[in-house]
């Protein structure tokens, strides 16, 4: 990800923020060829000094049959975006997309079965929670689980690097990013949540 120093962060509660939210990111790699697979995403930060990204994937998946330990892997998060129409600057320009993204660089390390089924497990219990009646892995009984688990292929991926971009209009003068800021609070939710990105940088 090209990362201009402009719209370049170090914030890592924005990081964290953003892979929360957006948890349904992209894994990608390139061991014999240029693979690309969607999958649930979890932050562990149980040892706070030693991070990583933890995720599965089908077994049957052809990145699973090729991915092993100290393989580079790279977990790409979008979070909010949107259109900015260059109708809203007091003067000729082009269009543009703002967005927040973050991009980590790592190495692999493939899960044993109690660290399967302790990822699979704080998986469910993170979005069964909300539910009116929630199914938790121990409600499931640990045979099947471990029956159904024999299709999953568990990932730690230890970061070597992050890139948190925040592309935010912070090129723009103050007139013009004020009116995108009003325009952008008119529009969707993600328009919305973009423009309350934009105030907090502004402070």
């Amino acid at each position: 990800m090209f990362v201009p120093k402009l719209y370049r962060s170090e914030d890592m509660d924005v990081m964290r923020e953003i892979i929360k939210v957006n948890s349904f990111a992209l894994l990608i790699s390139s061991v014999d060829k240029i693979r690309a697979t969607h999958s649930m995403m979890m932050l562990n930060e149980s040892d706070p000094e030693n991070p990583y990204i933890e995720t599965h994937i089908s077994r049957a998946n052809p990145q699973a049959k090729t991915l092993k330990n100290g393989d580079e892997v790279l977990c790409d998060f979008l979070g909010a975006h949107t259109y900015i129409s260059s109708s809203w600057y007091d003067h000729i320009n082009v269009s543009t997309w703002n967005y927040e993204a973050v991009q980590i660089y790592g190495k692999v390390e493939l899960m044993d079965q109690d660290e399967l089924y302790t990822h699979l497990d704080t998986l469910t219990s993170k979005y069964e929670q909300f539910q009116q009646c929630p199914m938790m892995v121990k409600d499931m009984g640990r045979e099947f689980v471990e029956k159904e688990m024999k299709g999953a292929f568990g990932i730690k991926v230890t970061p070597t690097e992050i890139f948190i971009k925040q592309k935010l209009s912070q090129n723009r003068k103050e007139n013009d990013f004020n009116n995108i800021i009003s325009h952008l609070e008119q529009s969707d939710e993600d328009a919305r949540k973009i423009a309350e990105k934009m105030k907090l940088i502004k402070k």
